[in-house]
């Protein structure tokens, strides 16, 4: 009796396995697509390459960036991003240790994607094909911080109080200098920075200034600098962007970020506006492929250590 009992239960839950299994895969494109990827815990074993645009895509083949380095320390590692195209974790190490040279103690790293791109749960737009790193401008403490602190420190606004300029008692030549080894990659796209801090380095920068039109003014980032690279040469599934204008980006383009214009708040609709919620089928086709990929065993198979 109890054998038959188990037998029936047994069919029961594997039947009910079979049409949970059934109903996810017939309606994975109707779940937003955040939480499918906010999901992933490892990569997807595959060729590393970025699909999309770094606000609408994936990431197959992702690599960490130890959690510690010689001159680097993530930070928020509870939010599990320190996944990224193998060129840009590369390059975050190579441009920890450069910084070194320049007076810059080491990175903290904040957010580059998750281990599969894609949407995140929460914060970025962009970040979702693993070309994307948020670099703090405070920089490193001399000693390995706790789990803990990492969670809980904040970073240090470069602003005064509530103004858009550049706080003199913040700011110091290290994080200009961070700032220019940066720009200077030859695979960085742009570098997004509050209008403020994009100000300060107009104004105090001497001889050399054609790296001053990678850093690019933009709302927030006054704790952070937001790096972003080229898509890699054979990444034929990746869409960059344009380049950068030509010039250091000085004139009547940053003078309009210290009008009221770009400050004013949004008009609100006069109806309401449902939240359009992104899922699979918004992404490019091969992001399924990516989310169904097999995983490494642990992620220490798939961090990067330097080369």
């Amino acid at each position: 009796m109890i054998a038959q009992v188990l037998i029936k239960t047994t069919r029961i839950a594997a039947a009910l396995a079979c049409s949970l299994s059934f109903a996810t895969s017939s309606s994975a494109e109707e779940v937003a697509a955040k939480k499918l990827f906010g999901a992933q815990t490892l990569p997807a074993m595959m060729p590393a390459q970025p699909a999309g645009f770094y606000s609408k895509g994936c990431l197959a083949g992702g690599l960490a960036i130890p959690v510690d380095g010689p001159a680097w320390q993530v930070m928020r590692l509870s939010r599990n991003r320190n996944w990224g195209h193998p060129d840009l974790i590369k390059m975050l190490e190579k441009l920890a240790l450069d910084g070194k040279k320049v007076g810059w103690n080491g990175l903290l790293i904040g957010d580059i994607s998750q281990p599969r791109g894609g949407p995140m749960l929460t914060g970025h737009a962009s970040h979702q094909i693993g070309l994307d790193a948020d670099i703090w401008l405070t920089p490193m403490p001399n000693r390995t911080m706790t789990r803990d602190e990492r969670e809980k420190l904040s970073a240090t606004s470069m602003l005064k109080g509530d103004s858009l300029y550049v706080d003199p008692d913040i700011w110091t030549p290290g994080q200009a200098a961070i700032l220019k080894l940066a720009a200077s990659q030859p695979q960085v796209e742009r570098i997004f920075v509050h209008p403020g801090i994009k100000k300060k380095l107009c104004d105090t920068t001497k001889g050399d200034r054609a790296w001053l039109g990678k850093i690019r003014p933009y709302w927030g980032h006054n704790y952070h600098f937001h790096v972003r690279i080229k898509c890699p040469a054979d990444a034929v599934g990746c869409k960059g962007q344009e380049p950068a204008a030509k010039g250091d980006g000085c004139g009547d383009a940053l003078a309009w970020w210290f009008t009221d214009e770009p400050w004013k708040p949004a008009k609100k609709p006069t109806k309401p506006v449902k939240p359009k919620i992104v899922t699979l089928k918004d992404l490019p086709p091969v992001c399924t492929q990516i989310l169904d990929a097999a995983a490494p065993a642990s992620a220490a198979d798939v961090t990067l250590g330097l080369q």
